[in-house]
């Protein structure tokens, strides 16, 4: 551990921001520096991916031990969020600072534990682990870059077994998690315009249609009176898995005493099987600078997260359609469908996934639980049709009170050395199921006639 902490004191202390406006120099720093890792526990087989207008990615592999070994493909990334306003910072946030139980500076959790925690497991193993290794360091996954469409284009490159997204972790520190969603995500922009200029309330006022007010009232329509969503033909589905207490998401959300959970239902519906929508962004007079005027032009900008399985075309289009039938006050609206993403939802019942459960429990010692996210990882799907017959696991060392894209993130280094031992104690025991389903299925068609 001591040597793990050390190298990611050194990785967060490069500021690999990849966002527009900042240096290249420090994300090709962290690069250089993850080849240099990557070398000093024995891989030989290391490539650089270099894909218009994004990072580069590091692409290494270790062959397997015996024809029969199964290939597990690991992926994070070494770019960071931007630190945002450092005033916010307890110590300064490109300068890994020990706290009790763990690191505090922007990047030590997202994601750069989770590239040290697959380095940790080819450590353990002297670079021979007992299965095949493809490992994907991506260096502009914060900002977007065109990798996520590109591992489908090399599906050779990319096949494997198993894939271990490390770019999530435990719903909290000490509960071994799976994520096995993610909704998907949708952006729609709706706009109204009712005069050709501004007009003095006092006069025009109560007769002269007012766009804010037009706006507002169909903003509103797409939630009831609880704070569901109200849009027909988005999924929303019980959540059977782990789930937030309340108390613990008002904690974790930062919610105001007094105030209200929107939505009804179990957290787990409202946060990872049912929808979101979100007024991400407003145009409309400010309040200091306004005047007395009825508005003629106000537009506003939306955020939709929906069910895991459902087609990202299908939810916007719901949105979309929803708004385009409303007449507010008699007044059309415009609405401008966005960028989508899809959601992701894996498939639980093969080895891999046994391997898994059983490797999370022994690192910390407690049965593991399936989670979801809200958030979006646009990558998975790309893996997933390079590697459509793999199974996908995401699990890492991060945990949702770590501060992720926010100020004084952190990681706990209790939860970056169980995710070393379980990601161990993951290839051994994958090493062992997939090769018996090798043989079995091997077996089986030796017997029908259909091998050999």
């Amino acid at each position: 551990m001591e040597g793990l902490r050390a190298d990611l004191v050194r990785l967060a202390a490069i500021p690999s921001v990849a966002f527009p406006g900042y240096p290249a120099e420090p994300v090709l720093a962290a690069h250089d520096l993850l080849v240099e890792l990557l070398q000093g526990v024995g891989v030989e087989h290391i490539e650089r991916i270099d894909l218009p207008g994004t990072a580069p990615v590091i692409f290494a592999e270790i062959p397997p031990p015996d024809p029969v070994a199964p290939t597990v493909l690991l992926y994070s990334h070494y770019d960071v969020q931007p630190a945002g306003d450092e005033r916010l910072w307890t110590s300064p946030p490109f300068e890994p600072t020990p706290i009790e139980g763990g690191l505090r500076g922007r990047g030590v959790a997202d994601d750069k534990a989770n590239a040290i925690a697959h380095l940790g497991m080819l450590r353990a193993f002297d670079g021979r682990p007992p299965v095949g290794v493809k490992i994907v360091f991506e260096g502009q996954e914060e900002y977007g870059s065109p990798f996520d469409e590109h591992p489908p284009t090399e599906p050779e490159r990319f096949a494997c077994d198993a894939v271990v997204i490390a770019d999530c972790g435990n719903l909290r520190p000490g509960t071994p998690s799976l994520t096995t969603g993610l909704r998907g995500v949708a952006e729609v922009t709706v706009e109204v315009r009712t005069l050709d200029q501004a007009l003095h309330s006092g006069e025009f006022g109560g007769a002269a249609p007012d766009a804010l007010l037009v706006l507002l009232k169909a903003l509103a329509t797409l939630h009831d009176v609880h704070g569901d969503v109200a849009v027909a033909g988005l999924r929303r589905q019980a959540w059977a898995g782990a789930a937030y207490a309340e108390e613990e998401f008002r904690e974790l959300a930062g919610v105001r005493e007094g105030m209200p959970l929107m939505g009804s239902g179990t957290l787990g519906e409202r946060l990872w099987s049912g929808p979101a929508i979100t007024v991400i962004g407003l145009d409309a007079p400010s309040v200091d600078h306004a005047t007395s005027a009825v508005v003629p032009y106000a537009r506003a900008k939306l955020n939709v997260r929906f069910h895991p399985q459902q087609d990202p075309r299908e939810a916007q289009s719901a949105v979309v359609g929803h708004l385009r039938s409303l007449r507010p006050f008699g007044v059309p609206l415009t609405v401008t469908p966005g960028d989508t993403g899809p959601g992701f939802e894996a498939v639980t019942g093969g080895p891999a996934y046994r391997a898994a459960l059983e490797a999370l429990a022994q690192a910390w010692g407690t049965e593991a639980s399936y989670i979801a996210t809200g958030g979006s990882i646009p990558l998975v799907n790309g893996l997933a049709r390079a590697a459509p017959d793999a199974e996908v696991l995401l699990f890492g060392a991060q945990d949702n009170l770590c501060n992720l894209h926010a100020p004084n993130e952190r990681v706990l280094l209790s939860e970056l050395r169980n995710t070393v031992v379980a990601m161990c104690a993951f290839v051994e025991k994958y090493a062992k199921y997939a090769t018996r389903a090798t043989h079995g299925s091997r077996a089986a068609g030796g017997r029908d006639g259909t091998d050999g």
